[in-house]
């Protein structure tokens, strides 16, 4: 099965492109640019210099979110265009699942997190099950980050805490947690879209025209509008 993987859902931009057991080709940038210019043109770029051609693909895989509203939104509306024009099936993953990937061969807990404003944290728990499984834990969604520290407090194992925006939320963790907070490596923060693909190969496949991507949230713009309806 050969498989084209897309993650814009957050300032990380991956595209990767695998077959099988094998990642053909990655392609990773962490950077402040727009997403809606560059995403078509890396695509193009992978698939080239990895020998694949689009009707030679078998499924396109997607981070759905959360994360970036916009961010999201790209990728999805890319995935989806590209899914039905070529005729391909479709799989959306959980942009904290990819992310948790980081830890999946750390001993205790993982915690994938984005900054969502307002205190806030995009997150969810991750580690084995009864069964050795990596796997989600608790289910993703947005939460306060004191609630979640209080909640994370209940555990009996170390937790793993990785991200990009982990710095915003570092020091409050560690006073909270203590020594039962471990922080990842510089390495550790980005979702590979390598892993992206990897978990998607073995998903099950959704209806292109009904899929949606997973904000969490409503955007600010929608609030600001319900505020105004008096919503």
């Amino acid at each position: 099965m050969k498989v084209l993987a897309i993650d814009t859902s957050n300032l990380v931009m991956g595209i990767a492109v695998l077959d099988e057991g094998k990642v053909l080709g990655e392609y990773i940038t962490n950077l402040k640019k727009n997403h809606s210019i560059r995403v078509m043109p890396a695509i193009e770029e992978v698939l080239k210099e990895t020998g694949v051609k689009p009707a030679e693909l078998d499924r396109i895989v997607v981070a759905k979110g959360p994360g970036s509203y916009t961010g999201v939104r790209i990728g999805v509306t890319i995935a989806k265009t590209l899914a039905w024009t070529l005729k391909k099936e479709l799989v959306g993953i959980s942009s904290l699942e990819v992310l948790a990937q980081s830890g999946k061969y750390f001993e205790g807990y993982t915690v994938p997190l984005f900054d969502a404003r307002r205190t806030q944290l995009f997150t969810g728990l991750y580690g084995r099950n009864d069964s050795g499984e990596f796997q989600n834990l608790w289910e993703d969604g947005i939460i306060l980050l004191k609630d979640w520290l209080d909640k994370l407090q209940e555990l009996d194992k170390k937790i793993l805490f990785v991200g990009s925006d982990l710095p915003l939320h570092q020091e409050t963790i560690q006073n909270v947690l203590g020594d039962q907070a471990v922080f990842g490596q510089v390495s550790d923060h980005n979702p590979r879209p390598s892993e992206l693909g990897r978990i998607g190969m073995t998903s099950e496949p959704v209806d292109i025209h009904s899929f949606t991507p997973s904000y969490l949230q409503l955007a600010e713009a929608e609030v600001n509008w319900l505020k105004s309806q008096g919503k």
